[in-house]
């Protein structure tokens, strides 16, 4: 990593020094993900570049350069689709770059262009015998106005790649595993306040009387102040601010204006389940394949089933955080943040201090974490310091507590799921029904793109059919609901909900039908040979037909945005207390060209153990608007004895690549109650699969 590009710019892109020292920018933020070296990576590789001399700085928050394809221009990272969507692009830019040197070569060396080739870092001229490094060229290269055109057949072959498909080192673990990584919370401004603000506990809420007497006479506490969404506390010390903001939280009246209040989610699932399973319950039509009301009527026999998922929590390990500094005139503002989007961290200041976006100068920092939680239009992290800085004068540091990143958090929606198979008289699928009752998200986290989008919520909705499978005619309806909870996308987004519901309603169709559900899902997807290959070998790794004592086997397959997934889980179940323990966990996954394959499976890992919490224990109730939990004692993440042994393999392809972050995710839900039944013979269908309805589900 490197703070500044350095060099002459040959494009906007690429820089290259004297000395050899390539400079590529990189337009995703790094959470974690490993973006910041797949992306530089790409034009590395068809610029035929030594990536021992690359180095790699955040690109700034100029969209029309660095902005991504895949979220309509701006610069956003989120779901699992930086590599796809910027693929091509890069390799364009990259190749753009390279015949650029090797113009300025030809030209130095009196050659015509076809004669001369690369390798790393270097322009050949072999029948000469003759070679220009980077460097040496850099230092009399001319650049032209215009990139040259490079057309789609003149990039490599995946068969040439010397990077892409190589696992090489990703460039910002070496200053996290030594302690040199900074991320925003690391940060220290000349001259900082530390600020805490006491949000509404419901969302739309705003503070109507506040005594602020005992907070004011806190050792440190500066000032406290009147925010539109609660009340902030400025401080000498963070601890300050924290003991102040406590001080006001039984001083402080709140107006009774969100729509949550009075919101029970335990009530409301009861209301979308019913919801879900009354055809006459007006819905809108998400997708249709065929004429599923035509043929449902039709059809032979029908099938039906219920599935419910909970709020779920982001859990991020680094808690939300920004700095802020408003000029005095507040006509400008400089912040250090790390956030899944610079547009928006450049945009929403902005508009908050009424000023133009290039007046706000954005240090885009590491994340430690996003899981979808620092992507949302209205960075409430950032605004909280750049609204106190300006309240102050002074730069200002917010930190959240892990409390108030749980009591305010922003989480994944409710929904209830109903699903009716047909089948016609010789015992096919023919028709499918999916109707899903699901809190917004869309209009709530991101309404501008949201209305960009056609009014469609494709946060709360994606996944809801069933790719992949041959299934002749489909209908998934939405069930639009708003309770006022604060929602957000999470890692897996409406997957991890609406593939659980599909998955384990296969599973039981093929039951129901006497077919074994593994052979039932290669049935389906006959037409679909790259998930045959990913289906067939996830069984092949777990010995699909051995018997396990005390154990169940549970499979399930998606298709994740392009992306083949499969999974098989082993279970067991302890009758006495209801735990479920996840003993293994085998995984194949295609996505196309795997740029970084070590990195695909790490990636791969972390969404397994992500999807297992989900799965298991985490849970987040609603009483009265207001979030029940609070930390991670009543919020219950997997512990390290929990994670099962994983199993992964990449199935390496040259098809397009897709996403790889958070796709295996949504397999683990229905792969352990497809487990669950195998052993036991109890169907589990509100996740997370608690002890307790574990418990009930054996009776």
């Amino acid at each position: 990593l490197a703070g500044e590009r350095s060099g002459k710019a040959l494009s906007p892109w690429v820089s290259i020094a004297t000395d050899g020292t390539i400079t590529i920018m990189s337009p995703a933020t790094e959470m974690g993900q490993g973006s910041m070296t797949s992306l530089p990576l790409i034009v590395a590789e068809e610029l035929d570049a030594d990536w021992s001399k690359v180095r790699v700085v955040p690109a700034p928050p100029i969209d029309a350069i660095y902005g991504n394809p895949g979220f309509q221009g701006m610069m956003y990272t989120a779901g699992s689709n930086a590599v796809t969507s910027y693929y091509r692009p890069l390799r364009v830019f990259g190749a753009q770059v390279r015949r650029v040197l090797m113009e300025n070569a030809g030209k130095k060396l009196g050659v015509p262009l076809e004669e001369l080739s690369t390798e790393p870092s270097a322009v050949v001229h072999v029948k000469s015998g003759r070679k220009l490094s980077y460097g040496e060229i850099a230092a009399f290269a001319e650049v032209p106005d215009k990139a040259p055109e490079v057309k789609p057949e003149a990039l490599k072959k995946p068969s040439e790649f010397r990077l892409i498909g190589k696992d090489v080192p990703r460039v910002e673990v070496a200053g996290k595993v030594n302690g040199s990584a900074r991320y925003s919370i690391d940060v220290q401004v000349p001259n900082m306040l530390y600020g805490a603000v006491l949000r509404a506990p419901v969302e739309g809420s705003v503070p109507d009387k506040i005594d602020d007497t005992k907070a004011k006479v806190i050792a440190g506490a500066v000032r406290i102040v009147r925010l539109p969404y609660g009340v902030g506390v400025l401080a000498e010390t963070p601890w300050a601010a924290f003991e102040a903001r406590q001080a006001l939280t039984q001083s402080v009246t709140w107006s009774r204006t969100g729509t949550a209040w009075g919101f029970d989610s335990d009530k409301g699932m009861e209301r979308f389940a019913a919801d879900a399973k009354d055809l006459a319950r007006g819905a809108t039509e998400w997708s249709k394949v065929g004429d599923p009301r035509g043929e449902m009527p039709k059809a032979s026999s029908v099938f039906e089933a219920e599935y419910r998922c909970d709020y779920a929590y982001h859990a991020q390990m680094e808690p939300l955080n920004a700095i802020a500094s408003v000029s005095p005139s507040g006509d400008s503002v400089e912040i250090w943040a790390g956030t899944q989007s610079q547009s928006i961290a450049c945009e929403a200041p902005a508009k908050v201090l009424g000023i133009a976006r290039d007046k706000v100068k954005l240090h885009d920092m590491l994340m430690g974490g996003g899981f979808g939680r620092r992507g949302n239009r209205d960075v409430d992290f950032i605004i909280d310091a750049v609204l106190l800085s300006k309240e102050a004068g002074r730069p200002v540091k917010v930190m959240w507590t892990r409390e108030d990143d749980v009591h305010s958090g922003r989480f994944r929606p409710i929904s209830a799921h109903c699903l009716r198979a047909g089948f016609d008289p010789s015992g096919k699928l023919a028709a499918w029904h999916h109707r899903i009752a699901v809190d917004r998200v869309g209009p709530y986290m991101d309404p501008v793109r949201y209305q960009m989008s056609g009014g469609k919520d494709f946060i709360a909705m994606l996944g809801g059919d069933p790719r992949g499978y041959d299934v002749p005619h489909q209908l998934v309806e939405q069930l639009y609901r708003d309770t006022g909870v604060r929602t957000n996308p999470l890692r897996g987004i409406s997957f991890t909900a609406n593939k659980f519901a599909i998955e384990t309603f296969i599973d039981e169709i093929a039951l129901k039908r006497g077919i074994d559900p593994l052979k039932f899902r290669l049935e389906l997807l006959k037409n679909t040979p790259r998930a045959v290959k990913a289906v067939e070998r996830v069984a092949e790794m777990a010995n699909w037909g051995k018997k396990r004592d005390g154990r169940g086997l549970g499979v399930a397959y998606i298709d994740y945005s392009g992306s083949q997934v499969a999974g098989i889980a082993e279970v067991s179940v302890d009758r006495a207390n209801g735990q479920i323990r996840v003993h293994d966990f085998w995984c194949t996954i295609d996505c196309g060209v795997a740029v970084q394959p070590d990195n695909v499976v790490a990636q791969t890992e972390s969404s397994i153990v992500y999807g297992l919490g989900m799965s298991l224990t985490e849970r987040i109730s609603v009483k009265n608007g207001a979030v029940e939990q609070s930390n991670f004692y009543d919020y219950r993440v997997p512990r390290m004895n929990e994670v099962p042994a994983m199993h992964i393999e990449v199935i390496a392809t040259d098809n397009h690549p897709t996403g790889a972050g958070q796709m295996a995710t949504p397999l683990i839900a229905p792969a352990i109650s497809n487990a669950v039944m195998q052993l036991a013979g109890v169907r589990l269908r509100h996740t997370p699969f608690t002890p307790e309805r574990v418990k009930v589900a054996l009776g």
